[in-house]
């Protein structure tokens, strides 16, 4: 494994985490330990932040620039989804 598969792999491994330390904070009952796995949480998703930068950084992690017109089709698609909303009329 290249340094590259090597970050990359960890990057999967923390969005992974924080995805089910979200679900943990969703469902635990004890206040004390909500406050632990938040703890947990957030320096996961700043492990996870650094590892995003160092990649983008490195140029293996890009992003696509978006098209104009892309952009304004989303934005009308979703704001007719707005309109479907029962609590926002």
């Amino acid at each position: 494994m290249n340094e590259r598969d090597f970050v990359n792999d960890m990057l999967a491994t923390e969005k992974y985490m924080t995805a089910s330390y979200t679900t943990a904070m969703n469902e635990v009952s004890n206040q004390r330990l909500y406050q632990d796995v938040s703890l947990i949480f957030k320096e996961t998703q700043d492990c996870q932040r650094n590892l995003f930068d160092l990649m983008f950084k490195n140029g293996w992690y890009s992003l696509e620039v978006a098209d104009q017109q892309k952009m304004q089709q989303s934005y009308q698609q979703y704001a007719g989804y707005k309109n479907q909303l029962p609590y926002l009329q």
